[in-house]
């Protein structure tokens, strides 16, 4: 048959709309192809249409990214489910790259969603990279295998499908024709039942077609979805036939998938709610072909604090941006997989491990999730705090370092890095939290802050002036205890309790005036670990330019002070 020659040697890489172009697609074919790989692209498509037919020996689920942007929150969610129902169980995870929009999809945006993925520490066990025996891995690539127009044919020649010879100048009329009545703009299946000796003068005299589902009326499809329970489709009322091939031979999208799904043999298809109507064309495809149709689990959308479609106006949404934010990967897959299941308890914190153990689909709710900034900076300020000091030594370093903050490999980095950790341990919600509170510890804004209204009280009461003078005495005396020496918590606070008793202060009386005579401020970390952190910097830390941290010593915080005592006005006598 000359119809089934043609489909069958179509390259579907890019469109050829013309009829020249359209009845030479087979020399081109046969002359760009060599044989090594026709005989290749056979092999794979057999093996492929084998897998197709059988069921899956175990879990298998996928996810399925079209690299046209960064990997936003709501599609890291439907990885790390599917990820997560494969590791529960024992299966695998595939990752499979949609790129057959060839004007959006780089090669760019696949290895940016591929090391988000990474990041989230989402491994595939095929995929790009990684390979597997069910490859390729990459739409563009599974079509130079001539998978899609071979099965294609078999629908042709069972009878479920058919060439539609309709132009589009056609086929738009007819859209404009049904919307006018207010219909359902289908296709009216003008070639459906078409007079095969007409068809075969049409393909004779080499006109472009498509090809078209032919849908059985009155169908119905019904799945049992592992999130919305079961779901029916009056299938003519629903979606008329259906393009598979256009008429260069590129295969449609819900063609595609439903055939890449069932010859990688998934198991599982869990995906966003969006591709729910999409269910209705994959399965009548699958059902046709005599496919294994796969367990379905679609997922309720993710919205803004508004209730809208999360979208860039609500802030960071891609996975690479709360990385860059100082975000860490467990605490992102934590607030994630909250976003629409949780385990029935009230546990909001988990390991990825936790996650793996206690994850069910059946668990998964039907309502829209909506992203809370805050809930995801809370969550990560609690996985920041149960990191051993060293892990977070290791990723404030390597922030100082991206940010250009300080010279990391310089001898004395690391122990300033773990004064810092000790400093901001219990402060901060984020990586990137730590420095404006290293800057702050490291500077000695005196001046500013006993001028400020805020400190009047203590200026107006002497407590600065009374307190300062024996923390200026006792730097003098050289009492204090010094920054860098290893046991210096304990021997502050032993110098702190006795200036204390020897002051008659306690309380606020005491430790207030103290925070802004040693550190410049009125709020911040303790102040030992300020201090610790400013015994460890040295010169050899800093980076030049005009953003480099400003160092305030000891030393120069004591003339500082002393200067600003000068300029107090001395205490009133105590009535008589």
């Amino acid at each position: 048959m000359r119809s089934s020659r043609r489909l069958l040697s179509l390259l579907a890489i890019a469109a050829r709309p013309s009829r020249a172009a359209f009845v030479a697609a087979p020399a081109f074919q046969q002359q760009q192809q060599p044989p090594s790989s026709r005989g290749l692209a056979s092999r794979v498509s057999q093996a492929a249409r084998a897998c197709a037919t059988e069921a899956p020996a175990g879990t298998r689920t996928r996810f399925a990214p079209s690299p046209t942007g960064s990997l936003h929150v709501g599609g890291a969610r439907t990885a790390l489910f599917a990820w997560l129902k494969a590791k529960k169980e024992g299966g695998d995870f595939i990752v499979r790259v949609e790129d057959t929009d060839t004007a959006r999809s780089t090669r760019e945006s696949e290895e940016e969603v591929l090391k988000d993925l990474e990041w989230l520490g989402l491994k595939w066990e095929e995929g790009p990279v990684v390979g597997g025996d069910k490859g390729p891995y990459r739409q563009s690539e599974r079509m130079t295998t001539g998978l899609y127009q071979e099965l294609a044919q078999q629908l042709m020649d069972a009878g479920h499908a058919y060439p539609c010879f309709c132009t589009q100048e056609e086929l738009d009329k007819k859209r404009a024709a049904a919307e006018a009545l207010g219909e359902n703009p289908q296709y009216d299946g003008t070639w459906r039942d078409a007079d095969p000796a007409e068809v075969k003068a049409k393909m004779d005299a080499g006109e472009p077609y498509t090809v078209r589902f032919k849908v059985p009326r009155g169908k119905k499809v019904t799945i049992q979805d592992q999130v919305r329970g079961e779901v029916t489709w009056d299938v003519q009322a629903t979606v008329g036939d259906f393009i598979l091939l256009r008429s260069g031979g590129m295969p449609v999208y819900n063609f595609c998938v439903a055939v890449d799904d069932a010859t990688m043999q998934v198991s599982d298809v869990i995906r966003a709610e969006e591709h729910l109507t999409n269910t209705v064309r994959q399965v009548l495809i699958l059902e046709a072909l005599g496919f294994v149709v796969p367990s379905y689990a679609h997922l309720a959308l993710v919205l803004g604090e508004d209730r809208s479609k999360l979208s860039k106006r609500h802030g960071a949404t891609s996975v690479n941006q709360f990385r860059l934010e100082g975000f860490l990967p467990q605490a992102m897959i934590n607030y994630l997989c909250l976003l629409g299941w949780n385990d029935g308890t009230d546990q909001e914190i988990y390991t990825v491990d936790e996650l793996v153990e206690a994850f069910t689909l059946d668990r998964i709710t039907k309502s829209p999730a909506v992203f809370d900034q805050k809930k995801l900076r809370w969550i990560n300020g609690q996985h920041l705090r149960a990191l051993p000091e060293e892990e977070l030594s290791a990723l404030l370093t390597a922030q100082f370092g991206e940010a250009k903050t300080l010279v990391v490999d310089a001898p004395s980095a690391a122990a300033f890095v773990g004064a810092v950790s000790k400093m901001v341990a219990e402060k901060v919600e984020l990586v990137n939290d730590a420095e404006p509170l290293v800057r702050d510890a490291l500077a000695y804004p005196l001046a500013e802050t006993l001028a400020s209204d805020a400190a009047k009280a203590f200026v107006d009461d002497a407590s600065v002036l009374e307190v300062g003078n024996a923390v200026l005495a006792a730097h003098k005396a050289g009492e204090l205890p010094a920054l860098d020496a290893n046991d210096f918590e304990g021997s502050w606070k032993k110098w702190v309790k006795a200036a204390g008793k020897e002051l008659g202060r306690k309380g606020k009386g005491l430790f207030m005036p103290l925070r802004i005579v040693m550190t410049g401020r009125m709020a911040g970390p303790d102040i030992p670990a300020q201090l610790m952190v400013l015994g460890k910097a040295d010169a050899a830390l800093q980076l030049g330019g005009d953003d480099a941290m400003a160092v305030v010593s000891l030393a120069e915080r004591m003339e500082a002070l002393e200067a600003a005592l000068s300029a107090l006005p001395a205490p009133e006598p105590a009535a008589a």
